[in-house]
């Protein structure tokens, strides 16, 4: 018997590809969307089906969803992972940063689930992965309009949790502090990059992708009634 399909948004790089790569290896057919097509197509995944996708593009979003049902039956695991990180102090970022962090942070986000969510209400059945971070529980200085697109996460998170927990849909929050991604490409402000890279080499570096790859797999591996449903991972040394 198949496995369900999978959907990743942001799945060319960092925990987005690690958790596909995980998926795959657990035999299940896969959606990887990302703006990046040639990174996802190298991965050389089996069952899978890339679309170049801009998360602020919600219809294109529906359009790869429609495109892989076809192919491997309706979603059973949206893994909303697509984020940018512009950091930076915000009585000096340009306005432009925080544009783009509400419009891939939060209307991406809400883009993701439109096209799969009242399918798994209404199959009774499914679970949904957004992706926060620690900072969507902590303030940290230079993440001020990052913070909030990634509190914004837990708050539609456990909104949307209440409104599908009678459906048997799981919501799903996974919040880590620093891994090793690329998440720095995105922080023009010197002075924040410094500080950052200084606290990561403090505390001996972030942890790998595969490790919130592989909690994500099993979080999604235990029975449908069984919710995990907030996990936050941090290096062991992040003290904060």
């Amino acid at each position: 018997m198949s496995k369900p399909l999978i959907a990743i948004t942001g799945a060319s790089s960092g925990i987005g590809e690690a958790t596909a790569k995980a998926f795959s290896a657990a035999g299940h057919p896969l959606l990887l969307m990302a703006r990046r097509l040639e990174r996802m197509q190298a991965l050389n995944l089996p069952n899978t089906l890339c679309k170049q996708v801009d998360v602020r593009d919600r219809a294109s979003i529906a359009e790869a969803v429609d495109a892989a049902q076809e192919m491997y039956g309706p979603v059973d695991c949206l893994f909303n992972n697509a984020g940018i990180a512009r950091l930076g102090d915000i009585g000096k970022q340009p306005p432009e940063e925080w544009d783009e962090t509400i419009d891939i942070n939060i209307k991406g986000v809400m883009n993701a689930l439109h096209p799969v969510f009242n399918g798994m209400k209404e199959r009774r059945g499914g679970t949904i992965v957004n992706m926060s971070s620690i900072a969507g529980r902590k303030l940290y200085p230079d993440h001020t309009v990052y913070c909030g697109s990634k509190f914004f996460v837990h708050a539609i998170s456990e909104s949307l949790r209440g409104y599908l927990a009678p459906y048997d849909v799981r919501v799903i929050v996974i919040s880590p502090g620093i891994i090793e991604t690329e998440v720095l490409d995105h922080v023009n402000d010197p002075d924040t990059l410094k500080a950052y890279k200084d606290n990561k080499q403090r505390i001996g570096g972030g942890i790998a992708a595969s490790h919130v790859a592989d909690m994500i797999v099993f979080a999604y591996q235990m029975p449908q009634n069984v919710l995990i449903q907030e996990m936050v991972v941090t290096p062991t040394r992040q003290e904060y």
